[in-house]
């Protein structure tokens, strides 16, 4: 039997961090099945989603602790199993504005408001060119809940739009 387990990673970047970690996954029989991995910073953050046959469990854990010798900061907790339940429609939201601080709590306390699940979220600040200052970019993967209007979620968010001034697209 194969247990899921989930890691995040942090280190100081260099090349070969995602080698070394894939190494001590492949020495354990693990099973490399989802993962984001990214610089901040000059830090390289990872997740990490394995399956790990049972019988290597200690084993497993152990090393990727030990990989804090080599500088690699490892956070390891056991998955639970998939389980099908009755979810609402995945939808994907799109936002660009000017950059300021409380994008993310705003956007983030309308979704949790109306118990929307992020199920993914990448942002960015980049240089707007022509008006000179930064954009702050945004794109979710959201999943609502079973039953929920999607026009009313898109009302919230047109609302809330219109106070920070940035445009939201929120499509299927």
């Amino acid at each position: 039997m194969r247990q899921p387990l989930v890691f995040t990673i942090i280190a100081k970047d260099r090349p070969g961090i995602v080698r070394r970690v894939a190494e001590v996954l492949r020495e354990h029989s693990g099973h490399w099945n989802q993962s984001s991995m990214s610089r901040l910073s000059g830090r390289f953050a990872g997740m990490l989603q394995a399956d790990v046959p049972e019988a290597h469990l200690e084993s497993c854990t152990a090393a990727m602790e030990s990989l804090a010798e080599e500088g690699l900061h490892v956070v390891i907790r056991r998955g639970e199993p998939t389980q099908e339940t009755a979810s609402g429609p995945e939808y994907r939201l799109e936002l660009v504005g000017n950059d300021r601080p409380g994008i993310v709590s705003d956007i983030s306390t309308v979704l949790a408001a109306h118990k929307v699940n992020v199920h993914g979220l990448e942002t960015l600040v980049e240089g707007a060119s022509m008006a000179g200052g930064e954009l702050f970019r945004a794109w979710a993967s959201l999943q609502l809940p079973q039953g929920m209007d999607a026009q009313e979620l898109t009302a919230h968010l047109e609302e809330l739009a219109n106070d920070l001034m940035v445009d939201i697209v929120l499509e299927r």
